[in-house]
């Protein structure tokens, strides 16, 4: 059966570490289309506080996280086993965008290691409600490894080619406003 947690304490702070992906789902205030993003690497995600995570978006394909977050700011994140303990966790909260520009997007890094080639922003996540599921009906899988490819694009573009990103990353694809044209480009890692 489901359990509601008041917080997110050492228990769930270790099985969220133990989960190589999670998912990100939004969706606009009115009409439109729901965003369902899974999302890797496991150094892209951190528990800042008992009620607040945080993860590093990175550029792809689209904008409909931060467009949604900028609509209405509802988000939830799932993360679910695979491995023999079957398991489901949903934090529910509300979300906001930290642009590597903004002066708490420095304290927010701090909490991830070297970051990499391609970050677009910090998303923080304040949790309103945690609630776990079992997970008996999810299948097994086996971890074989990160998928290089995104690290692999992002560390052979230039670090002007993030401009065209930025441009097409200005709205979602209801039309929702998403990047702004005049934002900095991302700081360049090695």
């Amino acid at each position: 059966m489901a359990k509601v947690f008041s917080r997110i304490d050492e228990s769930l702070r270790a099985f969220i570490a133990e989960q190589a992906m999670f998912f990100v789902a939004t969706a606009p205030s009115e009409g439109g289309r729901i965003n369902l993003s899974p999302k890797g690497y496991a150094d892209t995600f951190a528990v800042l506080d008992d009620h607040t995570v945080a993860y590093v978006d990175l550029f792809g394909s689209g904008v409909e996280t931060i467009a949604h977050l900028r609509d209405n700011g509802r988000i939830t994140l799932m993360f679910c086993s695979f491995t023999r303990n079957s398991r489901i966790l949903r934090l529910f909260g509300t979300g906001r965008v930290l642009r590597p520009d903004d002066d708490e997007f420095a304290r927010v890094r701090a909490h991830f290691g070297e970051l990499r080639s391609g970050v677009r922003a910090a998303i923080v996540v304040e949790v309103e409600r945690i609630a776990d599921a079992c997970g008996f009906a999810v299948p097994y899988y086996e971890l074989v490894d990160d998928r290089p490819v995104l690290d692999n694009y992002h560390s052979k573009q230039p670090h002007e080619a993030y401009a065209g990103t930025i441009g097409r990353n200005q709205h979602s694809i209801d039309g929702l406003a998403g990047l702004d044209p005049d934002h900095p480009l991302p700081p360049r890692t090695q």
